[in-house]
């Protein structure tokens, strides 16, 4: 029996950070399942993992450095839950269309880093605080043996922005020999226009000659990466991810903001018991 388990379908969620500037699905769109055999709708059985990873990721704020932080990795999963890091999941009641082809739902509840202090760059002095917070909605997953899709719907719960997101996701997995897994994915994130006005737009009492008022409007940013997880065995594996985000016009011409495309690389390694 190949030692890969089912990793990828959770990476997405800790590698990456809901910004409006990137998705997934967020970012990265990269999460991690359960380190060994998926618990089934049979069984009741409870994995666990703990790890350390390390994000790498430049966001599009004029002038802002990028951000190297390391993050640490926990993991509980069974029948009924999906916990990594700052994301769970409640599984709810799936559905087979055929033997390779199933549908999954559940609802989701995550905490978000996006955000700023008017100290992480220059074209930031003078702006208030823009916070993250805690997001929660749903989650549909259709996999088939062609291509993975997911459609993923968040509300922010935290009332800090009061915005709403909706991700779509493409994914395919190649397993290579019985310890690697590789997985290139597609996807598109779509942010309301209380999203994109909250981090990336200027209000009146806050503008200035070089950065006038800007409100923001509804946006679709497109994301591209690949990820990958190497188990050496049952116990021990490492985590990879890189993925590239371009930006709506209606990011980019925020005065905030002099990129056009984000980008965030991952890596990690995690213990399951």
């Amino acid at each position: 029996m190949s030692l890969i388990p089912p990793l990828v379908s959770s990476y997405h969620t800790v590698v990456s950070r809901m910004a409006a500037a990137s998705m997934l699905a967020v970012g990265l769109c990269a999460s991690v399942a359960a380190m060994g055999q998926e618990p089934t709708s049979e069984s009741s059985s409870t994995t666990w993992g703990l790890g350390i990873g390390v994000m790498s990721e430049q966001e599009p704020y004029a002038g802002i450095d990028r951000d190297n932080t390391p993050i640490p990795l926990l993991e509980v999963e069974n029948r009924y839950i999906h916990l990594f890091g700052p994301q769970i999941r409640f599984k709810l009641p799936g559905l087979d269309i055929r033997d390779s082809q199933q549908l999954n739902f559940g609802l989701v509840g995550k905490y978000d880093g996006s955000g700023y202090e008017e100290d992480d760059a220059p074209i930031l002095d003078g702006m208030d605080e823009r916070k993250g917070g805690f997001w929660a909605g749903g989650k549909v997953e259709w996999s088939s043996d062609l291509v993975d899709v997911s459609a993923e719907w968040l509300a922010d719960a935290s009332g800090n922005s009061n915005g709403q997101v909706i991700n779509i996701g493409l994914k395919r997995t190649w397993r290579v020999g019985n310890h690697f897994l590789l997985t290139p994915h597609v996807g598109a994130s779509w942010q309301d226009d209380k999203t994109v006005d909250y981090y990336f737009g200027v209000r009146d009492s806050e503008a200035r000659i070089d950065r006038p008022v800007y409100s923001g409007e509804s946006a679709i940013n497109i994301e591209a990466g690949v990820r990958g997880v190497y188990m050496f065995d049952k116990h021990h594996s490492m985590l990879m991810g890189v993925e590239v985000t371009s930006l709506s016009d209606e990011i980019k011409d925020s005065p905030l903001v002099d990129r056009s495309t984000t980008n965030s690389v991952f890596l990690g390694y995690i213990y399951r018991f």
